[in-house]
């Protein structure tokens, strides 16, 4: 055995001054989590720190009242007692949500109680807000699981305490013991199955009360009770569960999972490296790779798993028909313990650093590599931040890293500057792999704005499809797409013609859950950029054709038109295709009027959650006013006018 790690045993010591009885709201993991505990918890009490650099600093404090607080209203109340009402009162929807009336709440069904508890209607909702994932129990499922629970009582009293243990041990303990932070990926109802599981019990002792019942005050007989309460329960439960459940669980028919990661595939050159942010990103490729058997001389690379040097060391060999990546630094020198933080050391340098000699500075086991720091402890570093790639050109255009028609643009050296303060084992993989390609194998990035800290990659990236592809050609435009890069309408235009599938999400029949309505934002972003610059080229009839293609595949209603639709009208507008952008301004008129009449609803605390909504809807409105005043189509500018007029009375 090695020893890589000399901390183990070592006890964190805490500043008394921010120690309290029950801890709950403390987090580093995700941002915005202090504003967060301000809203369930509140603002806390104010201490006077002094910060590393010697300076004093202002800190805020959650009191014990606080903590209790931010346990009781958002760990049990919202992070439990909602999950658990999900299953046996009803549910809003499946759109995850952080405190919103709007969204993931739990109802009954029941339109009065429902208004008043939520603060605005759940009847004759606009097409945008309907949810196949609403459902509907009407409590019927909690209310005959809380007649078996004191029926058991009366009954068995031993055996309630033991079912009471297992509600109680796999539900308020668990959120105790886990004390969830703050803005959670996703919702974990999941966690607390065996506390339902526990209620579901009482809900079968239930039916036997309902036996006793019908013995005791009608006289059935007990073959006869047991059929009639049987029955009677059987369609109250669970035929109210499965009816309400089907129509959002049923898969059948939807692929978007396994198409829209072959796409993603599809995209990339021939033995291209593809690196990609984290699990959702990656896995579906896997699977397409693996199962499907797509794209296997593509080397996707998770940038999140390579912070482990178990999954390095894989990059080192062969997979399916991708051959092992390039790497100057040996495999020894990404295990643990080596090279895990790199922090960044001035030696004064200003000019630009070639970064293979950077790599090459990692890589040495000379002294003049290391610093000491205050412990004793020698560390490697890096003395500097602008870094230069020099471009073989020959090399580029020979193994398609730039398509033929850009190949005037080849720049002869790339500049970016390392804006971190230090190097993760991760980000010194990645720059590795940069340095040590020598233009051999096309690169792309699933999310370039992803690495911007280490490699100001979107600068060089241009939208192929669904990735962007990292070529030497700097990008034209100053403006460039935030933090992603350029497009290269040409290769976009036939990947997004020829090379895509989309998952059968226009099927009527299949549900588009929130997860793939999410992802479904990249294709509508990337064929809308790629038909603007074609306008720009002057390619209209391929604009138009490009937008028609998209609404075959992500069609109104099933994809309800929105503010995000407007670029699309202006698509056509500037394409010709002047009766195709009406009807799509017709239409969105009428959703945003289902919207406005909706959000007025809204009252008391639950108006703030709409105003966003609100303000959006308006801002949209104004949009399709001024643009189809802009192409002369007066009586749709007119109807928006008249609105918007509405509105504001």
């Amino acid at each position: 055995y090695v020893i890589v790690d000399y901390r183990r045993g070592q006890i964190p010591v805490y500043d008394p001054k921010f120690t309290t009885l029950f801890p709950r709201m403390w987090s580093n993991i995700r941002k915005g989590s202090a504003d967060f505990y301000k809203t369930w918890g509140g603002p806390g009490v104010p201490v006077q720190v002094t910060d590393r650099d010697g300076k004093a600093e202002t800190l805020n404090k959650p009191t014990f009242g606080e903590n209790l607080k931010f346990f009781f209203t958002y760990q049990v109340n919202w992070m439990y007692l909602r999950y658990f009402m999900w299953n046996f009162s009803g549910r809003q929807d499946d759109i995850q949500s952080f405190g919103s009336s709007m969204n993931g709440n739990w109802i009954t069904g029941i339109p009065f109680f429902d208004q008043w508890k939520l603060g605005h209607s759940t009847v004759n909702l606009p097409e945008k807000v309907t949810s196949r994932a609403s459902h509907k129990y009407f409590m019927l499922p909690l209310i005959l699981g809380l007649i078996g629970l004191f029926y058991q009582m009366r009954r068995d009293y031993k055996g309630n305490l033991v079912v009471i243990m297992l509600f109680l041990m796999t539900g308020l303990a668990i959120i105790t013991y886990l004390n969830q932070q703050p803005y959670e990926p996703r919702e974990r109802d999941y966690s607390y199955a065996g506390s339902f599981f526990a209620f579901s019990i009482w809900i079968g002792l239930g039916l036997l009360y309902l036996i006793d019942l019908l013995k005791e005050k009608l006289k059935f007989n007990h073959n006869l009770a047991t059929i009639v309460a049987t029955v009677m329960a059987f369609f109250l439960v669970p035929c109210v569960l499965a009816q309400q459940n089907w129509k959002d669980h049923d898969r059948s028919g939807k692929y978007s999972a396994r198409d829209f990661s072959a796409d993603y595939l599809n995209s990339c050159d021939k033995n291209a490296i593809l690196f990609t942010n984290g699990d959702n990103d990656t896995f579906p490729l896997w699977y397409n790779q693996e199962v499907e058997g797509v794209r296997t001389d593509v080397r996707v690379v998770n940038l999140e798993l390579a912070a482990g040097s178990w999954y390095i060391d894989q990059l080192f060999r062969k997979a399916y028909d991708s051959k092992p990546l390039p790497f100057s630094l040996k495999q020894e020198q990404y295990q643990p313990g080596s090279n895990d933080v790199i922090p960044f050391y001035d030696l004064g340098i200003k000019d630009y650093v070639d970064l293979k000699d950077l790599i090459d500075f990692i890589k040495s086991d000379a002294p003049e590599t290391f610093v000491t720091t205050q412990s004793g402890e020698k560390v490697k570093f890096f003395p500097a931040r602008k870094i230069r790639m020099i471009v073989d050109k020959d090399a580029c255009i020979k193994n398609g890293i730039v398509p033929e028609y850009m190949k005037n643009q080849i720049e002869d050296t790339i500049y970016f500057t390392i804006a971190a303060n230090q190097l993760l084992k991760n980000d010194v993989m990645m720059l590795d792999i940069l340095a040590s390609n020598h233009w051999k194998r096309p690169i792309c990035f699933a999310s370039p704005n992803s690495v911007h800290s280490v490699f100001a990659a979107e600068k060089y990236c241009y939208l192929e499809g669904w990735v962007y592809k990292f070529m030497p050609v700097k990008n034209l435009n100053k403006e460039y797409l935030g933090g992603m890069g350029e497009i290269d309408p040409i290769g976009s235009y036939n990947i997004l013609m020829h090379n895509c599938k989309w998952g059968n999400l226009n099927n009527p029949k299949v549900y588009v859950d929130p997860e793939s309505l999410n992802n479904s934002l990249r294709p509508k972003m990337n064929f809308v950029l790629v038909a603007q610059t074609l306008i720009d080229m002057n390619e209209k009839q391929k604009a138009s054709a490009l937008v028609d293609e998209y609404y075959k595949y992500f069609p109104d209603p099933k994809f309800p038109l929105d503010i995000y639709d407007i670029p699309y009208v202006e698509v056509y507008y500037s394409a010709g295709e002047t009766v195709k952008a009406n009807k799509m301004v017709d239409r969105m008129l009428v959703l945003f009027n289902q919207d406005i009449n909706y959000y007025s609803t809204f009252k008391g605390e639950s108006r703030q959650d709409a105003s966003e909504e609100m303000q959006s809807t308006l801002q949209a409105l104004t949009k399709l006013q001024y643009l189809t005043k802009e192409y002369k189509q007066d009586n749709l500018s007119a109807k928006a006018e008249s609105i918007l007029k509405r509105i504001q009375l």
